[in-house]
C-alpha cells in the first residue's frame, strides 16, 4: 500500500469520526463550548464515538481474518453464529430481568454466548486435528439459524418490558454505550487484533491453500486455530459492547482490499480503520435522520451495505481474494 493511499484513507476516517462527534441532532462548534456542550461531547458523544470505533475496527479486521481462513470472500464474522449466540444470551437477560452486574450485565452476558458459541462451532469444525473450513463455515450456519429461530420464539411469547430494549440491542444500538464498558471491550479487541497481525503472513499462506502454508514452514492447523481466536474475540468483544451489525465484515476486506492490496499484513489494519470509520458514519446517519428518534446502526449499515455488496456480485473479480 503506497504512502499517498495510508495518508488519504487515515485522513478520510479521521474526519469522519470528528464529524460523528459534532454533528448530529444538535450541531456543536468545536472552537466555542459552552459546558453543556462539553458534558454532550466528552459525557455522551465521545464514548458512543469510541465504542463505534472499537465494534468497526473488530469487525472490519475480523472480516478480512475469516475470509483468508475460510478462503471464502463472501464470508462473514455473523456467518458462524456468533452474533446470534450473544444475541440469544443478552436476550434472555433482558426479557428474565436478570440484573445481578448492573449496566455490565448485557454486555457479560452477549460475550459469554458469543465465547461459548465460538467455542462450540470450533468443536464442529476440528477433525483430523485441526479446524476444516467447510465444517466451520456449515456448522456456523446451521448454529446461526438455530439461535436465531430460539430468539424469535422467545420474543414472540414474552410480553416483558425489555423486549423493545433487547430487539433495539440486537440490530447495533449504540446509545447505551458509556466510558465503563469501553476498557473490558478494548482489552479483547486489541488482543484478536495483535494475534491477527501477527499471523497475517501465515494468513497470506493459508489462502493459497495448506501445501504452501507447509512449503513456508508453517503449521495449518495451527495458524487456522490462532486465527479463529483471534477473529472471536473481537466479534465477541464487539456484540458485547453495542449489539449485532452486518456487513461491515463482509464489506470493508473488499473495499480495502482496491486500496491496500490482498496482503493481509496491510489488509487487516486497512480494514479495522475503515470498520471503524464506517460504523462512526452509519451511527451519525442513524441518531440524525429521523431526530429526535434513533435508527440502530446496524439497520443503516444494512441499507448502505446491501446495494453496495449487490454491486460487488457483478463484479467479474468479487469471487477472488
Amino acid at each position: 500500500m503506497s504512502k499517498i493511499r495510508i495518508t488519504v484513507l487515515i485522513i478520510i476516517a479521521l474526519l469522519i469520526i470528528l464529524c460523528s462527534l459534532f454533528l448530529g441532532p444538535r450541531v456543536i462548534n468545536p472552537f466555542g463550548l459552552s459546558e453543556v456542550e462539553k458534558e454532550i461531547v466528552f459525557s455522551i458523544r465521545l464514548p458512543r464515538v469510541v465504542v463505534a470505533v472499537l465494534m468497526g475496527m473488530a469487525l472490519g479486521a475480523a472480516g478480512a481474518v475469516l475470509q483468508g481462513v475460510l478462503r471464502n470472500p463472501l464470508a462473514d464474522p455473523y456467518i458462524l453464529g456468533i452474533s446470534s449466540g450473544a444475541s440469544l444470551t443478552a436476550a434472555l437477560g433482558l426479557l428474565s430481568g436478570f440484573y445481578s452486574f448492573g449496566r455490565f450485565t448485557l454486555p457479560l452476558t452477549a460475550f459469554i454466548g458469543a465465547s461459548l458459541v465460538s467455542l462450540l462451532v470450533g468443536a464442529f469444525g476440528w477433525k483430523r486435528g485441526g479446524l476444516w473450513p467447510e465444517r466451520l463455515l456449515l456448522a456456523g450456519v446451521g448454529l446461526s439459524f438455530l439461535f436465531h429461530a430460539i430468539l424469535m420464539l422467545l420474543m414472540s411469547v414474552s410480553t416483558n418490558e425489555g423486549l423493545r430494549r433487547a430487539l433495539l440491542w440486537i440490530f447495533g444500538d449504540l446509545s447505551m454505550a458509556d466510558w465503563s464498558l469501553i476498557p473490558y471491550g478494548l482489552v479483547f479487541i486489541a488482543a484478536g487484533l495483535f494475534i491477527a497481525l501477527l499471523r497475517a503472513k501465515a494468513l497470506n499462506a493459508l489462502i493459497l491453500g495448506d501445501e504452501f502454508t507447509h512449503s513456508l514452514g508453517f503449521s495449518a492447523n495451527r495458524e487456522r486455530l490462532l486465527l479463529f481466536v483471534s477473529m472471536a474475540l473481537m466479534t465477541a468483544a464487539s456484540v458485547s459492547l453495542g449489539g449485532t451489525i452486518g456487513f461491515i465484515g463482509l464489506l470493508m476486506p473488499h473495499i480495502m482490499r482496491f486500496v491496500a492490496g490482498a496482503d493481509s499484513r496491510a489488509l487487516i489494519p486497512a480494514s479495522a480503520l475503515g470498520g471503524g470509520a464506517f460504523l462512526c458514519l452509519a451511527d451519525l446517519i442513524g441518531k440524525s435522520i429521523f431526530t429526535p428518534m434513533e435508527v440502530p446502526s446496524g439497520i443503516v449499515t444494512a441499507i448502505i451495505g446491501s446495494p453496495y455488496f449487490l454491486y460487488l456480485l457483478r463484479r467479474r473479480d468479487v469471487l477472488s481474494i
